[in-house]
């Protein structure tokens, strides 16, 4: 009986000692998300809304730098460089599946990444960040080159089929949607029959340079548009008209 009472007892200090340290934790104050203000609307860091991710395709490695299939790349590339100083720049940093950058643009969190996949997978590591960043499909753009459209054509669509575009078919098939915004930027088709792969594969000229580096600001800006102001502004600004 005796042993019955002291175990009892521990029992019942044990449940007081739980009792009061649940309470202090629940006297303690909760930490509130911080506010923030863009000029329209009042939202808070756990509003994902408010983050995008921005997609450029392309293919890694020094024997792609500067090839026509690394429109994508090239447009995020210029706007990382567009929007930070010399006292803030926005870095690239490699991690999964992508090389990576962040930057903050009128109260929005925008998240750019270059897949390390290559091409035909990109659908790998959209899908990736996208869920670890908490992005909602809506706020994904994707930039991409395309030999359907003349050098330095825009042409943003909020959604459409891959093209024959193996980036956009695999981010279609991963994702299981073709529900996400698209930006295009025209390489041109200059090549004979049986030569697109060369053709995509190669890297644009001098003169051809010339003609794209004003497209890929152009590019940049439409990018920065559909951020703050949502896909149809940019589409209705930035799509190049015929």
């Amino acid at each position: 009986m005796n042993l019955f009472k002291k175990l009892f007892s521990r029992c019942k200090s044990a449940d007081t000692a739980l009792s009061e340290g649940q309470r202090q934790a629940d006297e303690q104050p909760t930490k509130s998300a911080e506010k923030h203000y863009d000029g329209t609307r009042i939202y808070d860091d756990t509003d994902y809304s408010m983050k995008y991710l921005i997609v450029g395709l392309g293919n890694v490695g020094e024997e792609y730098e500067g090839t026509r299939h690394n429109a994508g790349f090239m447009v995020v590339e210029a706007l990382a460089k567009a929007v930070g100083t010399a006292e803030k720049p926005v870095k690239w940093t490699l991690e999964r599946k992508a090389y990576r950058a962040e930057f903050r643009l009128k109260g929005r969190t925008v998240v750019m990444i270059r897949p390390t996949t290559y091409m035909n997978l990109s659908g790998e590591a959209v899908r990736y960040w996208l869920q670890a960043e908490r992005v909602p499909l809506e706020n994904l753009l994707v930039v991409v080159d395309d030999i359907a459209l003349p050098l330095g054509t825009l042409r943003m669509k909020k959604q459409g089929s891959g093209g024959g575009h193996n980036g956009l078919g695999n981010i279609e098939q991963v994702l299981g949607s073709h529900n996400y915004c698209r930006l295009r930027v025209g390489v041109g088709n200059n090549f004979s029959r049986g030569r697109q792969i060369d053709y995509v594969l190669g890297a644009f000229d001098e003169e051809e340079l010339a003609v794209l580096q004003p497209r890929i600001e152009a590019a940049c800006e439409a990018v920065k548009c559909f951020v703050t102001q949502g896909p149809d502004r940019a589409m209705n600004q930035y799509n190049t008209k015929g």
